[in-house]
């Protein structure tokens, strides 16, 4: 019977695992793009929605009073000429109705690792989702708030690339109003997610001219097509900020929701996050503008900021500039472009322990050159560093597996009266010197770090598709054969037969269980994150059964 029972559990384990298999090969990879939306160079038009007796303009446009809000007129006619523009790390589109980023991809990271040609797109303009960064000139005299909608601007090509050995590129639009001849100029260089968006008026008309630079990042409330975990913790999605009290703000959609933000900021950011990306718009240091966030008619959530008046004379020049970057959250880039804009790689409330971790984990990785190998080397660091607090613990934990036969013989002596049973236990942990929690010290040391761990290899870009060796090809994201999982719980397993066993038996039987448990908690866990784990426990099982060995050893020598 025994026999059969055992080939019944093992055929059941083999049926599940291959279940698991083929589930997670039909679901647990993102869906690939219809078509491929790089090709396209339709975008629908603006959603505006016709009201009575409006004298604003687009509803895309911000008011420059800060009392008002902006209205909404008749549908905006947008050019179907996209102006294409390819860097060596962007290949985006600009409307040149209102010159907004419609489209933005990333070729240096691919959608999904199986399919490298396709670049992971982050603006888009009606394909998959509605996500892209307008900017343009609100205020009196601001072309972008005219009556007849937001300007159509010309360029002289229809297509720029940054050439091999060229390290800049400018891509400048043009449009003439009422005398008023504007320039907006893109200029990108190489290597860089960020690109500087530069207004350069030219007043040739007889009266003077003003008006405010406005730059935003509107969004529907579309899933987030980056986010890979299948662990139940999502990744924050939403807008955030940067304000002198506050370096960073987040404002979800929720928040939104409820009611619009307005706020007057001196320089700062206004940024949208997602998993491993971010786009923000970063004003000018000096300036005070003025951020507010609302939701248009169509649903979709605008984050933005409103600059000063900008005075031009009559027959003079004037010119303004804003940066827009799209792109990873690399944490050195994005301190560089503005104070606290890196901590929107958010390791959350243990970020304290997440940031040093990381950082260490990057070193290492400098010299290894492989995020698994760095993990490995981690781990056995911050191992060494907790070996004096574990060997402590696997000490009094071995002196209790020492005693076992003792606090048998004090159950089969007092039976079913607790009351003397713990009392005399903790006579017997009081003459050995045992400390009957001890076992769990190790675990308790253990948990702020898995868990800053954990948040490290869900928000660092670095980690995405990042491989280690063999079947592990991207450590962010679960292992596709769940064999370090398995491995985990066979380890977890090994190292409870190290351990006393509990004196009392429902908790004797749960702990039995918590190797299972803790296996399919772990199924969808990052590889890397069960790797950490898996290493873990196999230098605990080596520290702990080297310990127990040894005070076995002098236990029998007492005795004898």
């Amino acid at each position: 019977m025994d026999i059969k029972r055992t080939i019944l559990i093992v055929a059941l384990a083999i049926v599940s695992y291959v279940m698991v298999l083929n589930w997670n090969q039909d679901y647990g990879q993102a869906a690939l793009p219809t078509q491929n939306t790089a090709a396209s160079n339709v975008a629908p038009a603006l959603p505006d929605t016709a009201q009575a007796g409006n004298t604003g303009a687009s509803a895309d446009v911000p008011s420059a009073n800060a009392e008002s809000s902006p209205a909404e007129l008749a549908p905006v006619v947008v050019s179907k000429d996209l102006i294409r523009v390819k860097t060596d790390v962007l290949d985006l589109a600009i409307d040149p109705n209102g010159g907004d980023v419609a489209q933005l991809m990333l070729p240096k990271y691919p959608r999904r690792q199986d399919h490298p040609d396709i670049p992971f797109q982050l603006f888009d303009n009606g394909g998959e989702r509605t996500y892209l960064a307008q900017s343009g000139l609100t205020g009196v005299n601001g072309p972008d708030a005219r009556s007849s909608g937001r300007p159509l601007y010309a360029a002289d090509q229809k297509s720029y690339q940054l050439a091999d050995g060229q390290d800049q590129l400018v891509v400048d639009l043009k449009f003439s109003d009422a005398g008023v001849n504007y320039i907006k100029r893109f200029s990108f260089k190489r290597g860089e997610y960020d690109l500087t968006v530069t207004y350069l008026i030219d007043n040739q008309s007889a009266q003077p001219w003003t008006g405010n630079l406005f730059a935003q990042l509107k969004r529907d409330a579309s899933s987030d097509p980056s986010s890979s975990t299948a662990t139940g913790t999502a990744t924050y999605l939403g807008a955030a900020l940067w304000t002198s009290s506050e370096p960073y703000k987040k404002v979800s959609m929720k928040d939104i929701d409820k009611g619009n933000l307005k706020e007057n900021v001196s320089g700062g950011w206004v940024a949208w996050l997602q998993h491993y990306f971010v786009t923000a718009w970063i004003p000018n240091k000096s300036e005070n503008n003025i951020v507010q966030t609302r939701k248009d008619s169509q649903g979709n959530y605008i984050i933005g900021f409103t600059g000063p008046a900008l005075n031009v004379a009559a027959g003079g020049k004037g010119e303004t500039s804003t940066t827009l970057y799209a792109g990873p959250k690399i944490q050195e880039k994005l301190k560089e472009l503005s104070p606290g804009l890196e901590l929107t790689v958010d390791y959350g409330i243990l970020w304290f322990i997440a940031q040093p971790i990381f950082w260490l984990l990057q070193h290492i990785h400098s010299l290894l050159g492989n995020w698994g190998w760095s993990i490995i080397v981690l781990t056995m660091l911050i191992k060494a560093l907790f070996f004096p607090l574990s060997a402590a613990s696997y000490r009094s934990m071995a002196r209790m597996r020492a005693v076992a036969p003792k606090l048998a013989a004090l159950k089969e002596q007092h039976g079913d009266d607790r009351q003397k049973m713990s009392q005399a236990m903790m006579e017997l942990y009081k003459k050995e010197k045992i400390n009957p929690l001890g076992g769990c010290l190790p675990i308790l040391v253990q948990m702020p770090v898995f868990l800053s761990l954990y948040w490290v290899l869900l928000e660092s870009v670095e980690m995405r598709q990042a491989p280690w060796m063999f079947w592990i090809t991207d450590l962010s994201i679960k292992d596709p054969f769940f064999i370090l999982p398995i491995i985990m719980g066979a380890t977890m397993f090994i190292q409870q037969q190290l351990n006393p066993t509990p004196p009392d038996p429902m908790q004797a039987k749960v702990m039995k269980l918590m190797p299972i448990i803790f296996t399919f908690f772990f199924l969808w866990f990052p590889a890397g994150l069960v790797l950490y784990w898996v290493v873990n426990n196999c230098l605990s099982i080596a520290q702990q059964w080297y310990i127990t060995r040894s005070i076995e050893k002098a236990t029998k020598k007492a005795a004898a």
